[in-house]
């Protein structure tokens, strides 16, 4: 890798691509999307950092009216490379050259909306296109619970 033989040497990275399998509880991100990735790779002191953004189109539904909703986040990157990672803080560098799927996979995932809102003020669904009752229950009365049955079959002579 040409990074590695002068250290402060940097190299501007424009990449589009896909990643699949993008999605937390309620978002995700289409696995046909395509992501851009705009970073600076520098090499300082044995690692490479690399800095930059990744745009991430994402679609969920509102959690509360269930109309589908979307965007397009824009995810700031700031990781560090070693030939030697420390578990759960830098990512590894192997030969010479750097992933930066699990990085962008990383930052796009903390990133997505866990209960997105079509809007702030979302009023929920509709009552009269989505009412709160069981269609089997309209009509039925409720069943009387067992253990009141019982007690009334009890007797109470307070003399």
């Amino acid at each position: 890798m040409e990074l590695r033989r002068r250290p402060g040497t940097q190299r501007d990275v424009r990449i589009t691509t896909t990643i699949s399998g993008l999605a937390v509880t309620a978002s995700q991100v289409p696995d046909d999307a395509e992501l851009e990735i705009d970073a600076t790779l520098e090499w300082i002191e044995g690692a490479i950092t690399v800095t930059g953004t990744v745009m991430v189109p994402w679609r969920a539904e509102c959690r509360r009216c269930l109309d589908e909703v979307g965007g397009l986040l824009t995810v700031e990157l700031r990781e560090v490379f070693e030939p030697r990672p420390q578990d759960g803080e830098t990512y590894p560098i192997e030969g010479d050259e750097v992933d930066l799927e699990p990085v962008v996979r990383d930052a796009a995932l903390l990133e997505l909306p866990l209960a997105p809102l079509c809007r702030d003020d979302c009023p929920g669904p509709a009552p009269e296109t989505f009412p709160a009752i069981v269609p089997d229950e309209i009509d039925a009365p409720p069943a009387p619970d067992p253990r009141w049955a019982a007690l009334g079959e009890l007797r109470f002579d307070p003399d």
